[in-house]
Parts: structure tokens; sequence; C-alpha cells
């Protein structure tokens, strides 16, 4: 999972290096893998400046080209830049990449501005066109910037390039309640407070939300509560299907997805910021009301990748009058998708039961952002509020107008957990006592709510976001983990009993051959027993028919025991050269699996 730290800082109001901040989710348990840098605009166009062109003459050798002379803003002479482009002309401000300045055209491809004679004539840097700047693909002419920018300026402070830093975080399957900023951010702030950083969690407020007519009113009718508890809906008319704005395109590009219209990008923003999944409908191609049923096994139905899958009689789907529109949080339809020529739409968020989003997305071989948090068990008391949020902020960059009130059924509330927390229990694992009011603290900062206080230990009401979160066990390894197992103490004297072995085990033979191993500068791997079936087809040693297949894999390339170690080494070798680390010396113990 990808978090931009300028997205988290819209929640917390931090300046702390992205290391610290990194080493501090780590101890959180949300490990952070690797830090890396992104830019809007590949080398943040560093050595680019606003010039102006004092001089434009034909190049005495060249009819299509032209002798210029640019004046930098950087106290000295202006220099002369052989120009081609057609628009260039005296008075005009515009960027110039100056020497040793590397830059990156559209398609990535990364080039050195250097001192040159082109014609005959000297030329101290380059005069750019959008392209060449890696801005777009225009080339018919070198940008013309505003008159009234100061000469000198950084072109980068112009454009507002912006600059981030991307944690890329291993989240563990059960950690349901991170998969989105404001999680992530719920988490960091609760170690913050407990290092004396107490800063306030700032969400989006939806205060300004309301309705301005109800024009299109579209009716909601779940059949099955226990498939799908709670559904909201509304409708927005008179928008404008477009490009998003360059700040909603950033924050999209920055955690590695491609920007596709304003509408679809806001719900993949809200996706991502609250970890609500959002789907917008073209509210012109629904018939009638809106129905969220299972239909009949062998239907029919055409997903956004122009795909017609066969659907199963447990399959949930949003269906109108006429028949499926959505397969329910796994996968939009074709037939009511938003497009270049919709104008209103109905924008839904709901919470489906995890089982069922599971299932059907496996059956189909589907794994979306959003039947990947649906199946894990996301926030049910978010829901609404993120309606509004994603709602108001499709009106902020579509325009339009909300034209019905919103729709929530939402018949039996999802209720929160009750558990009961001993301390001494709670001391007897942790291997110390760790003050109760400290443990107050990292509970209240965890929104665990203390219902009662008794001698023996806590009574606590735990967010029904929280769905790792529903037995004493798991109330302590929270209160460990942000309490930090690295502040546990360790007892200075080790137990241990000397067995009398008449033969050498097998993994004492095993300890010997690593030590000497890792005395030779090998380390020691461990990779996962589970890979892809494909492998076997790799070496004619192993035979597919001999493949130990998993009867409900994670995914394919987790769905079978392997036959070889060779294939999860070569998968170790590959990932670690592709981030520049070739100095490798690695060995494994570990089982191979054979169905007899």
């Amino acid at each position: 999972m990808r978090i931009s730290y300028n997205w988290l800082k819209q929640f917390l109001k931090i300046d702390l290096p992205s290391e610290e901040t990194a080493a501090l989710l780590t101890d959180l348990g949300l490990e952070v893998e690797v830090v890396e840098k992104y830019q809007s605009v590949k080398g943040g166009l560093v050595g680019v400046v606003v010039g102006e062109v004092k001089t434009c003459e034909k190049h005495p050798d060249a009819d299509r080209l032209k002798v210029t002379t640019v004046d930098l803003g950087d106290g000295n002479p202006p220099v002369q830049i052989v120009c081609g482009a057609p628009n260039v002309a005296a008075g005009q401000k515009v960027p110039v990449a100056t020497i040793g300045t590397l830059l990156f055209d559209a398609s990535g491809n990364e080039f050195e501005i250097k001192k040159g004679k082109i014609r005959g004539q000297e030329s101290h840097g380059m005069i750019c066109a959008e392209d060449e700047l890696g801005l777009g693909t225009n080339h018919e002419g070198i940008m013309i910037l505003d008159a009234k920018l100061k000469l000198g300026t950084p072109l980068a402070e112009v454009l507002k390039i912006e600059n981030d830093e991307v944690f890329e975080i291993g989240l563990t399957p059960n950690r349901a309640d991170a998969m989105s900023h404001m999680g992530v951010a719920r988490d960091l702030r609760a170690g913050l407070l407990l290092r004396n950083k107490n800063i306030e969690l700032i969400t989006p407020s939806v205060s300004a939300f309301k309705v301005d007519k109800r024009t299109l009113k579209i009716p909601v009718d779940v059949v099955d509560a226990k498939l799908c508890p709670r559904y909201c809906g509304v409708t927005i008319s008179g928008i404008k299907v477009k490009p998003s704005p360059e700040w909603l395109q950033n924050r999209l590009k920055a955690i590695g997805l491609s920007p596709k219209n304003n509408i679809v990008d806001v719900t993949n923003y809200i996706l991502h910021e609250l970890g609500q999944p959002l789907h917008a409908f073209d509210a012109a191609k629904i018939n009638g009301k809106i129905t969220v049923k299972t239909v009949a096994a062998g239907t029919k139905f055409v997903t956004l990748d122009d795909t017609e899958r066969v659907l199963h009689e447990d399959d949930l789907m949003i269906c109108d009058e006429n028949g499926p529109l959505c397969m329910a949080g796994v996968f939009g339809g074709k037939s009511s998708g938003v497009t270049e020529t919709t104008t209103s739409i109905f924008l839904e968020s709901a919470y489906f039961n995890p089982v069922t989003i599971r299932k059907t997305a496996k059956r189909h071989g589907l794994s979306t952002d959003a039947s990947f948090r649906f199946e894990r068990g996301i926030d049910p008391n978010i829901t609404e509020y993120a309606l509004k949020r994603a709602s108001m902020l499709i009106m902020e960059v579509a325009g339009g107008e909300m034209t019905s009130d919103v729709v929530d059924l939402y018949p039996k509330k999802v209720e929160d957990f009750s558990v009961f927390l001993n301390f001494d229990k709670a001391f007897k694992l942790i291997g110390q006592e760790i003050p109760k009011e400290t443990i107050k603290k990292i509970l209240a900062s965890l929104d665990i709510k203390v219902n009662s206080i008794t001698d023996a230990g806590l009574g606590l009401i735990i967010p029904a976001y929280r769905v790792d979160v529903q037995r004493e066990i798991d109330v302590i390894e929270e209160i460990l983990r942000v309490y930090g197992y690295n502040n546990v103490n360790f007892t200075k004297k080790i137990n241990a009993t000397v067995a009398n072995s008449p033969r050498t085990e097998d993994y004492k033979l095993q300890n010997i051959v690593a030590h000497q191993l890792n005395a030779l500068g090998f380390h020691e791997m461990m990779a996962n027993s589970l890979t892809t079936g494909d492998y076997v087809k790799l070496s004619p040693q192993l035979k597919e028919e001999y493949n130990v297949s998993m009867l409900n894999p994670l995914s394919n390339d987790l769905a079978t025991l392997r036959q070889s170690m060779l294939f999860s080494g070569l998968e170790a070798l590959s990932y670690n050269i592709n981030r520049k680390n070739a100095d490798l010396k690695l060995f494994e113990f570990g089982k191979t699996y054979h169905k007899l």
C-alpha cells in the first residue's frame, strides 16, 4: 500500500523528516518497506528558469532557425541561444533550460542541456516547448509565460511542481482499518501521543453539505440486509466530465494511480483518503429504482473491462428494472458507467458483507481496490460521511448541484465490540507492568472507549471498524504495539534445560550448516511456501499433476504449494536486483510439497 506524505499531512500537521515518520510507522506495525521520492514533473525542472528574449534574429545559415539573446535574470549579460521554434520573438518571457540541466521529455527520456554550436552559432541553453519539459505533448512552439513573472524565477515555483515522499507499507491482511490515509494517520497520531506529541487528527468537514433541489430522486431497495447491511446514495446533476485539476491528479499519481476523469478520480481519491469504496452510475442509464439483490445463476453481465461474465446465484448485484448494473463491491458494469457525455450521476456508498464480496471476487478472478477493502471489512459507520465528502468534492471539480436527499438504508446498526481487559493477564503476556494510566492513554488514542473500571481491569468498547480487535489478546497486542516492543525490558538471565541426546538432531545439523554459511557471508532467507502453479512448466523434473493446490487461494500467485525451492529463491534474487541490490549470497532451509 502506498501512502503519500503530503496527503498524510492533511490529517496531521507534522513536520517530522520522512525517515522518522517511517520508523515510527514501522514500530506501530505498519512496516514501511521503502520511502520513494515523487515529483509531479520528473526531475522537478531543476535548472529551468524564467528568461526574457531580448533580441531575435534570423540564423545566417539556416532558414528555420533563429539566433536569440536571452536575459536569465542572474545579473550576467544575456546569453545567446539558437532556437528553432516558429513563435519565438523579442520581448517574450520564456522557460529556459540552463547549461547542465537534466530534462525528461513526455516519454520519460532523459537528456542534458550542454553548450554547443548549431550551424556555426554558439548556443548556451534551450528555450523550451511543453513536451521538452515533460509537461505535455505540445511541440508546436515554445511556451510563452506571463509577462509579469520575475526574471530568474525557477519554473518549478511558477508551475508549483509538487515534491512528495511516498511510503510503501507492507500492510498485514488483518489491518483493514489502516487501508487509507486517514487510517494510517490515526495510528500515527496514537504513536506520537505516547511520545508526548499531542497532534490533532484533522478530518475533512462536510458541514456545508446541502441539497440544492429534489428533481432527481432514485428509489433504492435492499432485498437482503445481511448481504448489504448499509446502502447510501445521492444524485448530482449538471456535472461536466473532464480531466481532474492538477492537485487531484498529483495525489493519485503519487500513489501509483492513473487519473481517468474528474468523477472517477474523486471516487478513487475518497477510497484512498477514507478507506470507503464508492461507485458512480450514469443516472440517465438507470431505469426505475435501484435494487440490491442476487440474480439467477447463468445471468450474463458485461463489466467495465468489456468482459462478459456469467454470474453465480450468490453474486450480489446492483440492479435496475432492466437487470444488473454493477457487481456490488467488486466491479462496475459497462452499461451504466460514467462517460464524457454524462451530465448526472447516482453516487453509491455502501457497506457489503465481507464474505459475500470475497467469494464473488474469487469466483470471477477479480481483485480491485474496492473488493480488497470490502472483503477485509471497512467501517460501516463512515458510509454516509464518505458519500457527503465525495459529493462536495465532485461539485468542486465537476460543477453541478445536489438533486436528491441522501438515501441511507441502515436497518440494523453494526454494533461496536465489547471486551474486558484483565491487567494481570496483560502484564504477564507483555512481560512487565505498564502504568495503568499509560494503558488508558493508549486506548483513548486508538478510539477505544473505557466503559467501566475495576481493580482487575477495564471494560472496553472497540470501534466497529477495528474488525481485528475482538478479543482480550487483541487489545493487549494493540497496547503493546503502540507502547513499543523496543520499550519492553529483556531479562539478563536465560533459563534452559540441557538434554543428553544419543544422536545429533536434524535441526542441530541445520544450525551448524547455517552458521558456517553465515560466516562465509551468506544470509538466510525464508520464502512463502505458497507460489504459482505455473512454475512447474519451467522444469522437466516437475510434474503438474503433483501440485498441491489450495481450495480458496488468496490469488493465482499464491495458489499452490511449492514443488521446488528454486523458484522462490529466484524471486528473491529478482526482487533485490530490481531494487539495485545485486550483491547477494542467500540460502534457505524449507520444505517442498508433492501430491502422491
